[in-house]
């Protein structure tokens, strides 16, 4: 079994597919004032109003992160300074880490994303 869905639940449905849609370059297969759905390569993308979702949501925004794997330095400095300009709050400067080099944001709802370049 492989998990094809990946849903994080927003505030504000139409602000983060704006957003969304700047950053995978994808426009949503369905949205809807609760819901928005990104159909990406390898997964299923959604957008679910937090206050919509049954059972409650009890866990905080900021609890997992979204990776986005790129090939080269170029790309990191490129993808940073995109994500800046969209209003992504910058968590964690470019660094090296054990597995190469990366920086972090959170979107409007505290959500994590990770760009990254591995070294090994």
């Amino acid at each position: 079994m492989n998990p094809s869905y990946l849903l994080l639940y927003v505030t504000d449905v139409a602000r983060s597919a704006a957003l969304y849609r700047e950053i995978t370059g994808r426009t949503p297969v369905e949205q809807s004032p609760g819901f928005a759905l990104f159909a990406l390569d390898t997964v299923r993308f959604g957008l679910w109003r937090r206050d919509a979702v049954q059972p409650a949501v009890m866990a905080d925004p900021g609890a997992l992160e979204i990776g986005f794997p790129l090939e080269t330095e170029a790309e990191l400095a490129v993808t940073l300074a995109r994500w800046t300009a969209l209003g992504l709050t910058l968590l964690q400067p470019v660094t090296t880490m054990d597995f190469g080099r990366t920086f972090t944001v959170a979107d409007p709802d505290g959500h994590r994303l990770r760009a990254f370049v591995l070294s090994v």
